[in-house]
């Protein structure tokens, strides 16, 4: 994500090296989500240069790839799933949470399934779970034991909040694009763990994703209250102003909570010249 193409030079310096561009990335936010990983496996190589642009304090949530959560649905991913911990162990403590995305048809008779998985992963890492099947929304029961079976291994539960996304018909080609794509679910704002996560889903209009957002606001300040340590993605339908969005998501609840560190001042991006 850190080289999303509408935020170089803008954002960030242009052009960067690649071993350059996420460092660059790391004076914005302090935590990335890595979602190339459920593509495909990176090389371990590839992970030490991560590794070697951010502070040991930057926080990687990593979404397990595909082939483990998608196509074998976690089952007999042994091999899988040596190869990708062996890929970022570099990482160290950088890797705030294993992310295990599942699919919209995995749903609460699998149960079994995820409860087995998750208590053969090693202990070295912190786990976090996103469904989205509907009847982990919408049906008690249902909720009931999918809390259970990732209080086991003290798992966190993502919610992906898309509700602001569809208040309303989408206006731009990114929102109608984002309509056809992304899980249209009930909001959800419980944590489990210590270390709740969340992705937050605006619109490409600015006000409306502030607006959306008030409510994660307070329910930030409150988990930091209780000594949670939690962690928000702010996502629009075209990224284009993710960056600054998450720095103003942050400045909204420091002005609630001052005592938190503030982010460190980005460098400016000096303007392009032909000389």
């Amino acid at each position: 994500m850190w080289t999303h193409a509408p935020w170089q030079g803008r954002f960030l310096p242009h052009p960067l090296a690649p071993k350059e561009r996420l460092k660059a990335y790391a004076i914005w936010c302090n935590a990335v989500e890595g979602n190339t990983t459920f593509y495909a496996t990176p090389a371990k190589s590839t992970v030490e240069t991560w590794a070697q642009q951010t502070d040991p304090d930057f926080r990687f949530v990593v979404k397990l790839p595909k082939s483990i959560t998608h196509e074998r649905r976690l089952i007999g991913a042994d091999e899988e799933l040596g190869a990708f911990l062996d890929a970022i162990e570099p990482l160290g403590p950088r890797a705030h949470a294993l992310w295990v995305q599942l699919p919209g048809s995995f749903g609460p008779a699998d149960l079994g399934t995820l409860a087995a998985f998750l208590h053969r992963l090693p202990h070295s890492y912190r786990y976090a779970v996103e469904v989205r099947h509907r009847a982990f929304f919408e049906d008690t029961r249902s909720v009931q034991l999918l809390e259970g079976v990732l209080a086991q291994t003290d798992t966190e539960w993502i919610p992906f909040d898309t509700t602001t996304l569809f208040r309303s018909p989408p206006t731009s080609d990114a929102e109608r694009e984002a309509w056809t794509k992304k899980p249209r679910l009930p909001l959800r704002m419980r944590a489990l763990t210590d270390r709740p996560i969340v992705r937050y889903l605006g619109r490409d209009a600015e006000d409306r994703t502030i607006e959306g957002w008030r409510q994660w606001i307070l329910t930030v300040v409150e988990w930091l209250r209780e000594g949670r340590s939690p962690t928000v993605f702010i996502h629009t339908p075209d990224n284009a102003d993710a960056l600054m969005l998450a720095r103003r998501f942050y400045d909204e609840v420091r002005a609630v909570l001052p005592e938190i560190e503030p982010l460190p001042d980005p460098a400016p991006i000096e303007p392009l010249t032909l000389f």
